[in-house]
């Protein structure tokens, strides 16, 4: 019986919850579209570089191994 009170107690405090988290995201200074475009775009660019510079060095890897200790 006492887990079902603790339960049934947690499913109470989901509406307050719930109200709180309301009253929390009107507090958000939220980013605007055009900002959100911009970051995108940086984080999308950046990750390509890092790819390609990855990628780049696989290659350049693989090929020594296979040169040198194959």
């Amino acid at each position: 019986m006492a887990i079902s009170q603790k339960v049934i107690g947690l499913f109470k405090k989901i509406p307050q919850f719930l109200k709180e988290v309301k009253i929390e995201l009107k507090k958000v200074t939220w980013l605007s579209r055009q900002d959100v475009w911009r970051y995108t775009l940086i984080v999308v660019f950046f990750s390509l570089a890092v790819a390609a510079f990855l990628g780049g060095l696989d290659i350049l890897f693989g090929f020594l191994i296979k040169k040198f200790l194959l």
